[in-house]
């Protein structure tokens, strides 16, 4: 079961996104209508994706404390990449 909760975990990032593409204008939007960055976002930063898409969206500036909000949401995201390759070494 723990397992099963960390797979929905990590996966409701990019299943907001794929949503969020496919039945709303709100990344085409953020992004002016470009792909090259959404999908580099879905695959490697996805909370990051929409944390910047949400500010956009909502016309606030990207600074202050809407700054520190997307720097929280770029360290979740690497610290999820890199805590695998922190595992792999200590064998």
């Amino acid at each position: 079961m723990p397992c099963l909760f960390l797979i929905v975990l990590l996966m409701f990032p990019r299943v907001v996104l794929a949503l969020m593409w496919f039945f709303s204008t709100y990344l085409q939007h953020a992004f002016h209508d470009g792909l090259l960055i959404p999908v580099l976002g879905f695959i490697f930063l996805p909370l990051t994706t929409l944390v910047y898409a949400w500010e956009l969206n909502s016309g606030m500036p990207t600074a202050g404390i809407n700054l520190v909000w997307l720097l929280i949401a770029v360290i979740i995201d690497l610290g999820g990449l890199g805590g695998g390759a922190h595992r792999q070494s200590r064998r």
